[in-house]
């Protein structure tokens, strides 16, 4: 099916439209080719189906028409990376001309899929989405979800361009914390009240009600492990949020949540948590507790001048209880950017 519709795809862009691959060419030629097709095939060559075929093929139209039996991972697809500084939005579109494309489509992979990946814009978004769908047995309905949240563009914050061109042409790879970090989290599925009668408890409560989709939210590797973790210092008992494993990084992550602005107290008290749990709680194996401190207003002053500045265990997201728009991505990411540059002048990325 997803090679039929792809060489339809074609013939419509190659022959119909002679080439021209304006989205708005030739509405009428598009309509008579549908009721003749429907008439000769029945259904499945409706107007709109014709267009999702032509905007598929405008998105593949450099793929070959072949379905691979090699998953992404095999296929040896991993780009050409530079390593020259430059600014993160313009690496993404660089990256779309860089990234090496991969051969043929997924059998792991239905129409449905490619019918969503065909609407992302940039090919090294589009070609990330499409390794992390096969990769991981993304569903429709997730993958969905993971572009209309920019899961691509939340990604990018802790990367450099080398960075941006390693998610285009290998996915999501965890080989440090950061890697399985994203800012901001998208939390809509909570259907959480107005911020002023929420409370840090109910929060919590609706993040465990809704566990499954906030571990998909959190990415891949995490399980599931406590809420309101106690563990003690001397005649003192504290008591972490939630806690998670990562079987990839397998280490244990801490959650505080906090529904104001990121403060220097915040940052402590994380700190004390994770030496706490490294102490108490890991085992033979583990790898260092992370601590990550949920907020709904970053602190750039505290995110720029605490232990969060230097430390590979400790760290600050943002969340959102609503879809934000692209604008509003961007400008987190901007910020973000302007947090580390004094970091990424020309040495280690984080």
């Amino acid at each position: 099916m997803v090679l039929a519709y792809w060489h339809i795809g074609r013939e419509i862009v190659e022959q119909v439209q002679g080439g021209d691959t304006r989205a708005g060419y030739g509405r009428q030629v598009i309509d008579e080719l549908a009721r003749r097709l429907g008439q000769r095939f029945g259904r499945g060559f409706s107007t709109t189906n014709l267009k999702y075929f032509r905007l598929f093929y405008q998105a593949y139209a450099e793929r070959q028409p072949r379905i691979r039996h090699k998953s992404c991972d095999e296929s040896g697809n991993r780009g050409q990376i530079r390593h020259e500084a430059s600014d993160v939005f313009a690496a993404l579109a660089s990256a779309a001309d860089q990234a090496t494309c991969l051969a043929g489509f997924s059998e792991r992979l239905s129409w449905s899929h490619y019918r969503a990946l065909s609407k992302v814009e940039h090919r090294a978004a589009r070609q990330f989405y499409e390794i992390e769908a096969e990769r991981d047995g993304w569903s429709v309905p997730h993958l969905e979800r993971q572009i209309h949240t920019q899961l691509f563009a939340r990604l990018l914050k802790s990367r450099d361009k080398a960075g941006v061109m390693d998610l285009a042409s290998r996915g999501l790879v965890l080989e440090r914390p950061v890697d399985a970090l994203k800012s901001p989290y998208v939390l809509d599925f909570l259907d959480l009240p107005e911020s002023h009668q929420l409370r840090e408890a109910g929060l919590e409560s609706a993040i465990i009600d809704k566990l499954q989709h906030f571990l998909l939210e959190l990415g891949k590797g995490f399980a599931y492990v406590a809420r309101q973790k106690r563990i003690s210092f001397d005649d003192e008992y504290f008591y972490v949020d939630l806690v998670f494993y990562n079987v990839i990084l397998k280490c244990y992550l801490l959650i505080d949540l906090k529904l104001g602005r990121l403060t220097h107290q915040d940052v402590g008290q994380m700190d004390s948590y994770v030496r706490l749990f490294d102490d108490q709680c890991t085992t033979e194996g583990d790898a260092p507790t992370i601590g990550l401190i949920l907020c709904a207003e970053k602190n750039e002053a505290v995110a720029r001048y605490s232990v969060l500045h230097e430390s590979e265990q400790l760290f600050a997201a943002k969340y959102v209880t609503y879809l934000p728009s692209v604008e509003e991505l961007q400008r987190e990411l901007q910020r973000e950017r302007r947090l580390l540059e004094p970091r990424t002048g020309g040495g280690r990325k984080r």
